[in-house]
């Protein structure tokens, strides 16, 4: 059965596991070597998780099939200049293996209604664009592009 739980201290170990594998499946795709390394979660990821789970301000998930870590996401609001709140999925992840049961969507489900509960006027989250995958499960969600960041690669 699948679920989403908050994560404890104690699954930070799992977590941080989890995080080496989703910069690791990033890194090298369309938009992935600037991403691992600016808005990424640095890795070892356990301290930066130790202090999420316990902050009151975020939100940490555990996503499980029959109470196995196999996925997370994490997310935050931010408090935008006009005093409205935005939520932020700064993370999601389900291991490969595990991902076409709903992991990801019963993460998902949890995380919007987090958002909501804050008062958030609405919610981003990344995919890169060599990600069709990603943007997929977001636009599943409902969500659409309100920003497109371009670059160029100079060496």
């Amino acid at each position: 059965m699948e679920a989403a739980r908050p994560a404890t201290v104690e699954d930070v170990g799992r977590l941080a596991q989890l995080v080496g594998e989703a910069v690791a499946e990033q890194a090298e795709g369309r938009g992935g070597f600037i991403w691992s390394r600016r808005e990424a979660r640095a890795t070892p990821a356990e301290a930066s998780l130790a202090l999420l789970v316990e902050d009151p301000g975020a939100l940490v998930l555990a996503g499980t099939i029959d109470g196995c870590i196999v996925g997370y996401a994490v997310a935050v609001t931010e408090e935008l200049r006009t005093g409205d709140r935005l939520g932020i999925v700064t993370d999601v992840y389900v291991e490969p293996e595990a991902r076409g049961v709903a992991v990801g969507e019963v993460l998902m489900d949890h995380v919007l209604a987090w958002c909501q509960e804050r008062g958030c006027r609405g919610i981003d989250a990344l995919a890169l664009p060599g990600n069709r995958q990603t943007k997929n499960f977001f636009e599943s969600f409902g969500f659409t592009a309100r920003a497109i960041v371009v670059h160029r690669r100079l060496r």
